[in-house]
């Protein structure tokens, strides 16, 4: 039979249960690493499922690192399981601050190490996309470089060292303002309130939105080469976007990947030239420009991806075994729709303090209209927002 590997979580799954789906996709948010083995290509693997099932074939089937061994959970069982904080001590504070990324947790910092009562909610891996970056490599005061990994838990820690209160795995699904406080729902039932909101949900990746995208993804499409490209360890793999995430994730899969190859829309790709020559430099790398991917096609696996030759109009089908996805990006702004301004692109618009439309709502970090979108610029931000709403409190008091 195959055994849990000791030191990290085993997940035993197939690629059709919807369940299985969801358990990895919630382990893949929060950024805890496990060990995935289909039941269906491993015999003995299915064997050892029904052993710890009394025979039957139940999967999910998680077996954690000290022996314990959960079947079918419920994301909350797995958040207990985990120790993620998910309920807040209190239901009013002064601050709550949605998204755990550098500004939504530079923020925090600050604003609870003067005592305001600060809240911050995060439904994903804390530090938001850095947390999933390979190497900071331009942040102030990091010279040899950082992981995003490791930057992320320092600023947590740091964040909570002042008291700042975190909420791990919750999503915010409700916010709007009832009788001069900002009321905040979260999707398990929860609800707080407070004097002031600082949104912080910065950006998602854009999507291909093309035929086959919806079967294949968290199979054979991704959007995280950190989370998933040692799937791909002596494999071939294809990376959409000629920018520099493009780039930089597509180098980043060479550790564990045969070969990457890189395909453009445009005619030139956008990375900046020390990534190109970077890339120029590996020979198991290679870069194509003005071709369009048109369609995947497969199922449960990847079985070719379909594109076309912008120039001559030819259409050819690619062999490979993934594909990483990052043609830009597009802003977390659905829980404000209808409630702030926002531009053309639903980046939302603030004033000069940081302050959306909607008073006592701030806006910080990529999610904002002009950012620039950089982690020490979003950090940036997060420290003027904390400025501006204590201010802000000093103005709403002194005219009281």
């Amino acid at each position: 039979m195959t055994p849990p590997n000791t030191d990290t979580i085993t997940v035993y799954s197939t690629v059709w249960c919807p369940d299985c789906r969801r358990a990895k996709q919630f382990l893949g948010d929060q950024r805890i690493p496990y060990i995935n083995i289909d039941i269906e290509k491993d015999p003995a693997a299915m064997a050892y499922v029904e052993k710890v099932n009394n025979g039957m074939r139940s999967i999910p089937a998680i077996i954690f690192p000290d022996g314990d061994i959960l079947v079918e959970p419920n994301n909350a069982a797995l958040a207990a399981k985990l120790g993620l904080q998910t309920e807040a001590s209190r239901h009013f504070y002064d601050v709550v601050v949605i998204g755990g990324g550098p500004a939504g947790l530079t923020a925090a910092l600050y604003l609870a190490r003067e005592g305001i009562k600060t809240l911050v909610i995060e439904k994903g891996g804390m530090g938001g996309q850095v947390g999933i970056t390979n190497v900071l490599d331009n942040f102030p005061g990091f010279d040899e470089g950082i992981s995003g990994a490791e930057f992320a838990g320092r600023l947590t820690r740091q964040a909570r060292r002042f008291d700042a209160e975190i909420l791990q795995a919750q999503e915010v699904v409700r916010l709007d303002k009832q009788e001069g406080h900002w009321c905040i729902g979260t999707a398990s039932g929860q609800s707080y309130a407070a004097r002031a909101v600082l949104l912080t949900t910065g950006t998602r990746y854009r999507r291909l939105n093309v035929p086959g995208e919806d079967d294949l993804l968290g199979l054979n499409i991704h959007f995280c080469a950190t989370c998933d490209g040692a799937f791909y360890k002596g494999k071939k793999v294809l990376v959409v976007g000629g920018g520099n995430s493009g780039f930089e994730e597509g180098l980043f899969l060479t550790k564990f990947a045969e070969q990457v190859d890189i395909i453009e829309f445009l005619p030139e790709v956008k990375a900046s030239r020390i990534l190109q020559e970077q890339v120029a430099g590996k020979s198991n790398m290679t870069v194509t420009v003005n071709h369009a991917v048109k369609a995947f096609k497969g199922k449960n696996h990847l079985e070719a991806v379909v594109v076309q030759d912008r120039a001559s109009g030819e259409v050819k089908q690619l062999a490979y075994d993934g594909v990483f996805v990052f043609i830009g990006l597009t802003p977390n702004s659905q829980l404000v729709q209808g409630v702030v301004d926002t531009n053309e692109w639903g980046f939302v618009v603030t004033d000069k303090t940081l302050m959306s439309s909607a008073t006592g709502l701030f806006v910080a970090g990529d999610l904002r209209a002009g950012s620039t979108k950089q982690a020490a610029a979003a950090a940036g931000e997060g420290v003027t927002a904390a400025l501006m709403i204590r201010e802000y409190f000093d103005n709403v008091r002194f005219k009281g």
